[in-house]
């Protein structure tokens, strides 16, 4: 990965404050560290990053400008433990996409340059069926559909995963862990996933 030597914490863009951001000592870097439901979009030298379960994470970037950004989704689920992709929960996974594809776009980034990169999916929360891999069915078809040209995948699998994204250099490091050292990643997603089936989807996303 490219070294970046900003030592200074540049600004954020607005609307992306509550995030939070750090210095890395061993990297060297800042870096925005993302939760489910979050994302960050930068154009600054600072590493993106975050740690998947079921969820799927895109890596988005203006390719001419390394504007881009991360985020951290999950399709809601119903009370069967289903996923309709063609009802609420694509509605809910597009505007999750829209919202970091609209920031990118809002400041300086062009549609016709965007590239992307996924994360994420695994099979590793019982209770949530295979919802891993009903998250990736729907972000290789948005993607697809968005005409954004997907790069690399890792996806799937049953295992977590730490990523680390730089959206000037495109860089993308992936490490899977071999096994939770403790119940955090399970209880976010845990209460992620119960957020999104609480929330009404008609009346709480407002879609563009």
């Amino acid at each position: 990965m490219t070294a970046l030597t900003i030592t200074e914490m540049q600004p954020c863009f607005p609307g992306f404050e509550q995030v939070n951001r750090y210095w890395d000592k061993h990297r060297q870097c800042f870096v925005a560290k993302i939760l489910p439901g979050e994302f960050y979009v930068t154009r600054h030298s600072e590493l993106i990053g975050t740690v998947l379960g079921s969820c799927v994470s895109a890596c988005i970037r203006d390719k001419l400008l390394g504007l881009g950004g991360v985020n951290h989704f999950m399709l809601p689920q119903n009370n069967r433990g289903t996923t309709d992709l063609d009802g609420s929960a694509a509605r809910y996974g597009c505007f999750a996409m829209e919202q970091m594809i609209n920031a990118i776009l809002k400041f300086g980034g062009n549609r016709k340059r965007l590239e992307a990169k996924l994360v994420g999916g695994g099979k590793i929360i019982t209770s949530m069926g295979d919802v891993g891999r009903q998250n990736i069915e729907f972000a290789r078809n948005y993607l697809a559909v968005e005409g954004i040209a997907t790069l690399a995948e890792d996806l799937g699998g049953d295992r977590p995963r730490k990523l680390l994204y730089n959206p000037i250099t495109g860089v993308l490091k992936v490490k899977k862990l071999n096994s939770f050292h403790n119940n955090t990643l399970v209880d976010r997603e845990v209460h992620y996933r119960d957020q999104l089936q609480e929330q009404s989807l008609e009346s709480d996303v407002e879609l563009f």
